[in-house]
């Protein structure tokens, strides 16, 4: 397979000690063993997959309506990695196929901070007949809140470019997510996007292109290197950034019936539905490693 990543300047040399993320590739044929052991979810045995990936989040935020959830808690991304092909604007493109263990984006609960207080604060809210309604629902309002990050959409609608992961310019990652916020009193079916209506993060090691009024965020694309057997390949100091997508409103908070009180209460407190250039996504110090 040809090598099509390009090399770049260092800009985080403690990644790990930095508290922030791993990113990886290898081949399949070589998944599973020794150095490769942590691409053991890749699916090596599916033709599709001609490479495989696991990539450890372990730092960043996502900045939802005007709520901003640190990551505290490794988000893995892991499956296997197609073919390039021809993707738009003369790029080449390759799609994800989903790890065996059917998590190809883990579930990994973030705290919110301040728990249920800091997302809902009823005297915040405008409208005199929610915040009432608030006040009555949210009496304990200190009970931890988590906030879970999930797949959406099926892993082939993951989409990785790499030449733009090491270059800095255009879409690295293409991520339909969804947002789980969990409380016992929100139940078990408190979203912020889904399945037919995905959050589509489009990241970038370059500068975003946010609507007019908001400022640019701006990622890193890192170092490039090989082991001694060119085997593994090696991508440190990156940034990947986004802050031009749209949240939608919440759904599901508190079961049925009682999700009509509580949605609404969510939506207002956190500030949902919110335009693109509201919402953040960050992650830093990334590492990708792979194999060609």
């Amino acid at each position: 397979m040809r090598q099509r990543i390009s090399m770049a300047k260092l800009t985080c040399l403690a990644m790990l000690a930095a508290g922030l993320a791993t990113f990886g590739f290898a081949p399949v044929a070589s998944a599973h063993t020794g150095e490769f052991a942590q691409f053991n979810n890749c699916p090596s045995t599916n033709p599709a997959a001609v490479k495989c990936l696991d990539a450890v989040t372990v730092g960043g935020k996502v900045v939802l309506g005007n709520k901003n959830v640190p990551i505290v808690n490794p988000v893995t991304l892991q499956g296997g990695v197609t073919e390039e092909e021809e993707g738009p604007h003369e790029t080449f493109i390759s799609h994800m196929v989903a790890a065996t263990n059917g998590e190809t984006l883990t579930k990994t609960p973030q705290p919110v901070p301040g728990g249920l207080a800091g997302l809902v604060n009823c005297k915040e809210i405008s409208n005199w007949l929610v915040r009432i309604g608030c006040e009555s629902v949210f009496e304990n309002g200190l009970t931890g809140v988590n906030s879970t990050l999930e797949l959406a959409r099926p892993a082939s609608q993951i989409v990785i470019n790499e030449n733009a992961l090491a270059e800095g310019a255009g879409t690295a990652l293409v991520l339909p997510v969804k947002v789980h916020l969990e409380n016992p009193l929100l139940g078990s079916s408190c979203y912020v996007g889904s399945e037919s209506a995905p959050i589509y993060w489009n990241l970038t090691t370059g500068t975003t292109t946010p609507p007019a009024g908001y400022t640019p965020l701006t990622g890193s694309v890192g170092e490039g290197s090989f082991t001694e057997e060119f085997r593994i390949f090696n991508l440190k100091g990156t940034e990947l950034v986004e802050n031009n997508w749209a949240a939608p409103s919440a759904h599901g908070c508190g079961g049925a019936i009682v999700e009509l009180i509580i949605d609404p209460i969510i939506n207002a407190s956190v500030g949902l539905p919110s335009a693109a250039g509201k919402g953040e996504s960050w992650t830093s110090c990334l590492t990708v490693k792979g194999s060609f």
